[in-house]
């Protein structure tokens, strides 16, 4: 992966006792506050509910805490019949987002290369939004008839994604953060929270970016497959709680783990056996 020999650290295997899954989270709507939950389903788009809503500008393009960090001051929960949503600084200040969308109207809208088909939701809940982000914006949802292809170039089956940046899970070792934010704190600067990364899938113990080696990872009865670290970007340097901008952690990221034209952390993975995975279920790299 091209890190320098210095800072590759070898992969030594732990028992599957003392591995386990120690954090899942789901973000039902692209760019907004992620929700910690005990299971979900893993699906072949990710997990069930994971990034199936997206917002979009008035050309259908996809927004994300990139250009608006304000998103990340709107935290979503999911409800027996549908999502909630409310501002983080004016909790009741909230709206309801139905599973079955009033609106049938259907639409391209545009994420990174790629062009899918999606449905609107509610033309009430777009002004909600657009209010809040100080940004015209639609609220749009994937159907289940719409196919967006992973890259041919990491897909194993011809698997498709959500609406996630580019493939349907993100692993990411606690280890790994914990020798980033000592690596930070050396620095002068303030440890970070696994939520800046917006993982799925965190898992304990394990040496640092031990994930690194992993090729296939049975998480309880559910297989995985590593199939391209992951590239980060600004949203890293977002804090999830107020939507302020930072340094941290891509400039200590830089610093030890930069690989072409990007600074690499967790791993990217797609499903070969679903099932439920569940907090606790024991993890084993294959």
């Amino acid at each position: 992966m091209g890190f320098p020999v210095s800072d590759r650290i070898p992969f030594r295997p732990l028992s599957v006792q003392t591995m386990h899954l120690q954090d899942l989270y789901i973000h039902p709507i692209k760019s907004l506050g992620g929700l910690r939950v005990s299971e979900a389903r893993a699906e072949e788009k990710g997990l069930r509910l994971d990034r199936r809503w997206m917002l979009v500008d008035e050309d259908g393009r996809f927004l994300t805490q990139r250009a608006h960090p304000a998103m990340a001051r709107l935290q979503v929960t999911p409800e027996s019949d549908g999502l909630t949503v409310h501002r983080k600084d004016d909790p009741a200040s909230r709206i309801r987002i139905p599973f079955e969308p009033p609106s049938h109207q259907r639409f391209p809208v545009v994420i990174w290369s790629d062009t899918v088909e999606a449905q609107a939701v509610d033309p009430a809940l777009d002004r909600w939004f657009s209010e809040a982000l100080g940004a015209a914006c639609r609220l749009v949802v994937m159907p289940e008839s719409t196919r967006r292809p992973v890259d041919p170039d990491y897909a194993v089956a011809g698997e498709a994604v959500s609406f996630a940046d580019g493939m349907p899970f993100l692993l990411i070792g606690q280890g790994s953060l914990d020798d980033l934010n000592r690596r930070i704190e050396a620095r002068g600067g303030e440890a970070v929270p696994m939520n800046r990364f917006r993982p799925n899938l965190v898992v304990s113990p394990a040496e640092p970016f031990a994930e690194d080696g992993w090729e296939k990872i049975r998480i309880g009865d559910c297989l995985f497959r590593a199939v391209k670290p992951c590239a980060r970007c600004v949203v890293t340097t977002v804090d999830q709680d107020t939507g302020e901008k930072g340094k941290e952690p891509l400039a200590t990221l830089a610093t030890f783990r930069r690989s072409g034209d990007g600074v690499l952390f967790g791993q990217n993975l797609v499903l070969l056996e679903g099932g439920v995975v569940r907090v606790g279920d024991p993890v084993e790299p294959l």
